[in-house]
């Protein structure tokens, strides 16, 4: 029986009892669906509980063959080990106390010759060479994400369950899972916002605060499909509009000639010169044609009405997402930073950064690039002072803000509007609400607990606390940005730094968005 994934009218709650997935209805052949929506819509969630992990408020879960999700739960835990992603280190131990001759007849069924050679194939596919016994906490988020990608593989499931899987990847990284996915035989469901991934979809699903929809094809696909049925959807939307104006105007003028005829009708009473049996008569007649035409009215109304709620139904309605960044003032001659023939890292006998010079000059945009494990955050924190170089100069002459892809800047147990305060010490309750809703975050959100906020939404608000203050810093410093924004807020944040004045270091290995980041030049580093 081919493998195959079903879910019929199920629901979930969040622990507070908000309704997250309502009623969802879908399947899951062996092809490759991506999921997509905004932040906190449920992809996530909608994942874990095919997996397992998750039980459904209501609803059917039918699952037909065997199904892995990438462990981050493990990988977010850098004290683990290799072994630990690959769930081993249990037989591996076992393997060790057989080799050793520890081990009693009745563990032999037990112990896998072959697992020690399994998982450095594995992990070979993905580039990488590692030991089992490796700590993650040597690793770099991307190798961490590849030895994770690594141990999905293993036994070769029916269905492979992805979540944001290229995040933290370099560009190599990236082609590995690309090229897993497009040589891959089951099925594989992908929960993302990579738009050089979701090009290699069969199938999108988007999940919106109006359930599921499916577009067939690839990510350019949907993005066509979905700008014609949101066009349709808006034409529906005015139509219905204009149709409950017309009713309302109409009735309106009813209203009026009726209230015209009223009038008459008592001045001539008044005036006595006509028979009162003709009066009666000529108002029973206007009474009982304005009870008709008052029912007719209503129910053209009614379903005008009716028809513009339907038409509404078919159209998320969402604010749009904004972050308008005020100017820097930051002078096109200014040195904004030099580097002089800098090293460090973490060890002084194994730096990482060698003999590095740099000048940014002006509101320059620099792309700081290389393979994961090559320095690229180091670099980082060196320019920021987190670690002091080794050796050389490091000259950072303007305020800067600092977006690393946790967002590290932000206080989890201070509200949005806290933190703001916090970071911008001169502002005021007044200008920081108004500089939140600048970036979204309106009325009682920026009341918000940071430590409650989606990935995408804490980045959105690390943004907000760190450029919304007047003036804002005239360097910005992001480290992979995109890594935990939805596709509406990645859009967002390019529009938002193509009108930002001030100098711009970015570490991203996202194509799309370093295509429309548009640097002046790139930093590689080796």
């Amino acid at each position: 029986m081919p493998a195959s994934v079903s879910l019929s009218g199920l629901s979930w709650v969040t622990p507070d009892g908000t309704p997250l997935l309502s009623d969802l209805d879908l399947t899951f052949s062996p092809e490759r669906t991506g999921i997509v929506g905004r932040n906190g819509v449920g992809k996530s969630t909608l994942l874990r509980i095919i997996a397992g992990r998750l039980r459904p408020a209501s609803g059917h879960l039918s699952v037909t063959g065997s199904i892995a999700m990438m462990r981050q739960d493990v990988i977010e835990h850098p004290d683990k080990t290799v072994a630990d992603l690959f769930g081993a280190r249990a037989s591996l131990a076992l393997l060790d106390r057989a080799g050793a001759g520890e081990v009693t007849v009745d563990d032999l069924p037990d112990v896998d010759w072959t697992l020690p050679a399994r998982i450095e194939a594995a992990l070979a596919r993905f580039g990488l060479s590692a030991e089992p016994q490796t700590p993650l906490a040597t690793l770099s988020g991307g190798q961490r994400n590849r030895a994770a990608l690594a141990a999905l593989i293993l036994e070769k499931p029916d269905f492979l369950l992805l979540d944001e899987p290229t995040n933290n990847l370099d560009q190599g990284g990236r082609r590995v899972v690309i090229n897993l996915l497009r040589t891959w035989k089951g099925g594989a469901i992908i929960a993302s916002h990579d738009r050089q991934l979701l090009a290699e979809m069969d199938t999108i699903i988007e999940l919106s605060s109006l359930g599921a929809v499916r577009y067939g094809g690839n990510y350019a696909a949907y993005r066509q499909q979905k700008e014609i049925a949101l066009d349709a959807a808006l034409r529906d939307l005015n139509n219905a509009e204009k149709a409950r104006t017309e009713a309302a105007r109409r009735a309106q003028q009813a209203a009026e000639r009726k209230a015209r005829k009223d009038s008459a009708g008592r001045k001539a009473r008044m005036k006595g010169d006509q028979p009162k049996m003709l009066l009666d008569a000529a108002k029973e007649r206007a009474e009982a044609s304005g009870g008709a035409g008052a029912h007719l009215r209503e129910i053209r109304r009614n379903a005008a009405n009716e028809e513009l709620a339907a038409a509404r139904k078919n159209i998320e309605v969402l604010d749009p997402l904004c972050m308008a960044i005020t100017p820097t003032g930051l002078p096109s001659g200014k040195i904004v930073l030099r580097l002089d023939h800098v090293t460090g890292g973490y060890t002084p006998d194994d730096p990482v950064i060698r003999d590095l010079s740099l000048v940014v000059t002006g509101p320059e945009r620099i792309v700081i690039a290389g393979l994961n494990g090559s320095g690229k955050t180091t670099l980082l924190k060196l320019i920021t002072g987190q670690i002091p170089p080794h050796c050389g100069v490091v000259n950072l002459s303007v305020a800067f803000a600092m977006l690393d892809q946790h967002v590290g800047l932000l206080c989890d147990d201070l509200t949005l509007r806290q933190n703001f305060l916090k970071l911008n010490p001169a502002a005021n309750t007044h200008t920081a609400h108004a500089a939140l809703a600048r970036f979204g975050f309106r009325a009682d959100d920026a009341l918000r607990r940071t430590g409650a906020l989606s990935g995408g939404e804490r980045l959105r608000g690390g943004l907000a606390c760190a450029l919304g203050g007047t003036p804002p810093p005239m360097l910005l410093i992001l480290d992979e940005p995109t890594n935990h924004l939805d596709l509406d807020g990645i859009e967002a944040l390019e529009a938002a730094l193509a009108t930002y004045d001030g100098a711009v270091l970015a570490v991203s290995h996202d194509q799309a968005f370093l295509q429309s980041f548009q640097p002046d030049r790139v930093v590689q580093l080796k």
